[in-house]
């Protein structure tokens, strides 16, 4: 995984994130760009998705939902930056 995908932002006045140019591009995130989003505890994530969900976007839900469970219930662990970005890059 390359480090250009992890990237600092901020949000605006009105709550806006901006999506770094390099990562609209490689993504294809257009203006309409439709996304999937959750938090929990101060974490956000948020998946591009078309414009109906499909099934890979429901699996995407439910490994969220395990992940948080995960989280909750002490079952996780600490990587290194390396490792976390080999981890993302499987997703």
């Amino acid at each position: 995984m390359k480090t250009e995908t992890i990237q600092l932002t901020r949000a605006s006045s009105k709550g806006q994130i901006v999506i770094p140019t390099k990562m609209r591009k490689r993504l294809n995130i257009k203006e309409g760009s439709l996304f999937l989003i959750s938090s929990e505890k101060g974490v956000i994530v948020m998946k591009k998705i078309s414009t109906k969900i499909n099934p890979e976007d429901l699996k995407t839900i439910r490994l969220v939902e395990e992940a948080w469970k995960d989280i909750e219930e002490g079952r996780y662990k600490v990587l290194s930056a390396g490792a976390f970005s080999k981890e993302l890059a499987k997703w």
